[in-house]
């Protein structure tokens, strides 16, 4: 991966916070394998910089980081609190009609990653609403109320509408074969999805300032997840 200019990502920032709009691919804080992370780019732009929560790797969108402790001290609380709101947005299999559809069920996670649902778990919620669909597909609004591993790809899968792409948990890769009637493939080359990673993105954020002011950012989508969505709405 090419180095990445941290001030390219920079969606809003005061003397406190800065939010970016994260790139997928890239870890949120340390990873052995990868040359570069966002906490270590941040640091560089901010010496004192904290992340105040995680996204998967893959995962694209906002993501907050406090320039120094006490910024960091203010949303930790209102994240306990759970008066942070955020909004996902994801390409799911199936056409589904959700309208405030609440899935409250517990999660726990294993030591290798991955989320289960279980009664002996952890306390998970999330609010689920269509917002447009297609031929065979729908982009869904996801408000998780709770923060746990990987909570908004195990819910969607309880509800038999997993996240393309996601094979982990039951989503299989979009293809154009899949929505283009005349698909034309060139001989000896093989088809690739359209977007190669699970199809979630952290579209919005929203807590409250150290002097109690409202801050609401959107990131807008990366280049993959549009091109998803105008080829759904193109094919529709």
């Amino acid at each position: 991966m090419k180095k990445i200019d941290f001030k390219d990502l920079i969606l809003f920032e005061n003397e406190d916070y800065l939010v970016i709009n994260k790139p997928p691919y890239l870890s949120t804080l340390d990873d052995r394998h990868e040359a570069q992370n966002i906490l270590e780019l941040a640091r560089e732009y901010t010496p004192d910089a904290q992340v105040c929560h995680r996204l998967d790797k893959e995962t694209s969108g906002c993501l907050v980081i406090a320039k120094h402790q006490e910024a960091y001290r203010n949303i930790a609380i209102q994240f306990e609190d759970r008066k942070v709101s955020k909004i996902y947005h994801a390409v799911v299999e199936g056409i589904h009609e959700y309208k405030d559809v609440l899935v409250d069920r517990n999660i726990h996670a294993t030591n290798k990653g991955i989320a289960k649902i279980t009664k002996e778990g952890k306390p998970a919620q999330t609010i689920f609403n269509t917002l447009r669909t297609y031929y065979s597909y729908t982009l869904v609004e996801c408000k998780p109320i709770t923060g746990r591993l990987h909570q908004i790809r195990v819910h969607l899968a309880y509800l038999n509408s997993p996240i393309c792409g996601d094979e982990m948990y039951g989503g299989k890769p979009l293809y154009l074969s899949a929505l283009k009637r005349r698909f034309n493939l060139k001989k000896g080359t093989d088809e690739l999805p359209i977007m190669q990673r699970v199809s979630l993105h952290a579209y919005a954020i929203g807590f409250e300032g150290i002097k109690g002011e409202r801050i609401e950012v959107i990131a807008p989508y990366p280049k993959d997840f549009d091109v998803l969505v105008k080829q759904l709405e193109k094919n529709r």
